[in-house]
Formats: C-alpha cells, structure tokens, sequence
C-alpha cells in the first residue's frame, strides 16, 4: 500500500531535505486579485472533463496563498483531508514538509494518483499526532464532509505548534455549490435534492446529503474561531473571490450565499495570548 496506517501520538518524521539541510521552495507573489478568480472558476467548469487541470490549479493557489499567510519553506505541514496528492504536489513546491491524512482511502486514489509514504489514513476528528507537532495545519473542502466538523478543528489547533497557523476552509451550504453535485437543487433541501439526482441519473449522488455532505456555516466556522481557547484569528476570507469582496464577511446573511467558500486562519497562541480579528 502507498499510505500507512496511522498510530495515535505517533512521531512525525521530518522528510528529505536538500544537500544543505533545508528544504528549498518558491515564494511566490501571489494575490487575490479579479484575474486569480477568473482563473480558479475556468478550472472549476473543467473539472469534469479535465479533473487534472482542476486540482493542479486548486492546489497550486491554496498553496501560495497559504504561504502568504505562513512560510512554508521548512514547515512541517499536515493537510487534513489532503486527498490524492495533488495538494502535496504544491505544497512541497513551496519547500514545506508535507504530510496528508484522509480517513477516505478511494479519495486518495481518485484520478490515477497513487498515495505517497507520507499519507496517513486516519480521522481528522481524531488525528494521530502529539500535542503541538505540526507548523501549519490545513483542511481545504472536508468539514462540509465531517459530521463533527468543529471536533476536526478542534483537533486542529491541538496539534499546530505555538505560533503555528491553522487554516480550515470549507464549502458554504447556502452558496451555489453548496450542494456539489446536486447544486443548485439542495437549496430547496439536502433530500430532496438527492432523490432528485437520483432520479435524473440513476444513482445516488456521491456526497450523500446526511452522510457524507452537510449544511455547514460561515458563521458556524466564525463562532467556533472567537470561542476557541488559544487561538488568535488572523483572517476570515472568501477564499476564491478577490480580496475586495472580503467586507462580505461582515454581512451574515450576503456571505453565507455569496461567498461561496469560507476561509478562516489562525494563529495558536498561549493561554495568556490575546485574539485579534484582520490581518
């Protein structure tokens, strides 16, 4: 098998470095201009079709901008939900040593790709790593996909180093895909919206409305961040859309359908830190 099986508290081992001890990666000068977002959504109609150009492109600006929040060169990184490998690709582009986890072992194979030694087959509500391991903690798409989805974050911040950032994005149920597949139809309801695509296609929709999809919040996601012990917020954002549209976030209910995906980026800190919202 090409992943591991994963044991709690396990040590984390750092990956190869090059000839001077350092991982060498690419600081890129990234932006989250109208152009960026023009590009994402022409990848996102070609996912179908050209699964490939998609996730590359996904996976190369979650990346870079996860960088311009927090270096990644010589950060030891865990992607929560990290899937097929195409996010370790990227991240390891930018010198960050990169570990996946994903509970789903046909989602890290998705699309050819084989899982690499450093993917961990686990639970995200119950991540196998000590206290305090990791320099940057990432979930991109998954707690729309977690039943507990503040147990994942939770877990989370437990296993980000002080100082350490922890990036948790997610799809907003009201917003237009919030249903995948079965979008737009889910804003009428999650069930009805699967037997719908049930009819039409004569399967079920792979992310099952109760099972495996959930109607998950940007203010859920915001309530958790101001509540959580040690954590300094550092930004909420849109994550796709330009950087002007991040005043949306201040509107209850315009960002819970215009948004389309949440953002949120924090900073663990000390019992005694204090939390800030901005950046």
């Amino acid at each position: 098998m090409g992943y591991r099986q994963a044991v709690q508290g396990q040590s984390v081992p750092r990956g190869d470095r090059s000839p001077g001890g350092e991982r060498r990666g690419v600081r890129s000068g990234w932006r989250a201009d109208a152009k960026r977002s023009r590009d994402l959504f022409a990848a996102f109609l070609a996912e179908q079709s050209d699964p490939d150009r998609f996730y590359q492109a996904l996976a190369t600006d979650s990346a870079a901008q996860v960088d311009s929040w927090h270096p990644l060169t010589n950060a030891l990184v865990v992607d929560v939900g990290g899937g097929p490998g195409y996010f370790e690709d990227a991240f390891a582009g930018h010198g960050a040593d990169y570990i996946c986890v994903d509970a789903d072992a046909g989602e890290m194979r998705l699309h050819g790709r084989t899982p690499s030694s450093r993917t961990v087959h686990a639970d995200g509500t119950c991540l196998p790593f000590g206290d305090a391991t990791f320099d940057v903690v990432y979930s991109s798409n998954v707690a729309e996909h977690v039943q507990e989805p503040w147990s994942m974050a939770d877990e989370m911040v437990r296993v980000v180093r002080p100082g350490g950032t922890v990036v948790l994005s997610y799809t907003l149920w009201w917003g237009p895909w919030g249903g995948h597949e079965t979008s737009p139809w889910h804003l009428l309801g999650g069930e009805f919206a699967a037997r719908r695509y049930t009819r039409r296609y004569g399967r079920a929709p792979k992310n099952r409305f109760g099972v495996t999809l959930f109607a998950v919040h940007a203010g859920d996601g915001i309530r958790w961040a101001r509540q959580a012990p040690e954590v300094e917020i550092l930004g909420i954002v849109p994550r796709y859309l330009p950087g002007w549209a991040s005043a949306l976030m201040r509107i209850p209910a315009l960002r819970e359908v215009l948004c389309w995906n949440v953002m949120i980026v924090c900073r663990r800190i000390d019992s005694a830190g204090r939390r800030r919202v901005g950046r």
